[in-house]
């Protein structure tokens, strides 16, 4: 294999070493579940391991890898006809504003759509640009853009809907 053009190792290990609770946290929302998030993780990992011949260095490692996690998440999430985000929000104690808050917040994001969420978690809870997202999901700049725009315009109006109630 030319090191140029694949993956090392080290390289994809230092990732998932650096940001597995991110990889975690993102697949088990995507997915549904902490064990189906937990499992994507596995999964896209050692597809990245054994496909790491395939990486031709057109962004960074780390944006490959976030592709393959995604991939896996909604994979997962498709074969367990899982929601993507599961709120119960009855599970939060009526006298605690900061819980009660949450769980609006909770329940205005799942009612967001699919690509509008993704977005915002790989924005906001992965912590990636525009070019990692858009590599991640498949889709352009601009339509990551877009998405997050909409994604917060529409979060305002609905978490202030929710929280009405």
């Amino acid at each position: 294999m030319d090191v140029a053009e694949g993956a090392r190792l080290d390289e994809i290990e230092a990732v998932y070493r650096a940001r597995y609770r991110e990889f975690l946290g993102v697949a088990a929302a995507f997915s549904g579940s902490l064990d189906g998030g937990r499992d994507a993780v596995h999964d896209a990992f050692v597809a990245a391991v054994r496909r790491r011949s395939s990486y031709r260095r057109e962004g960074t490692v780390e944006a490959w890898l976030w592709r393959s996690v995604v991939r896996s998440a909604l994979k997962r999430r498709a074969r367990d006809a899982a929601d993507v985000v599961s709120v119960d929000v009855d599970r939060a104690p009526a006298d605690s504003d900061d819980v009660a808050d949450a769980a609006d917040l909770r329940a205005a994001i799942a009612r967001l759509p699919e690509r509008q969420r993704h977005v915002l978690f790989l924005r906001h809870y992965a912590d990636l640009d525009y070019a990692a997202i858009a590599d991640a999901l498949g889709i352009s700049r601009g339509t990551v853009a877009a998405s997050l725009h909409a994604a917060r315009a529409s979060l305002k109006e609905l978490y202030e809907e929710v929280a009405a109630k």
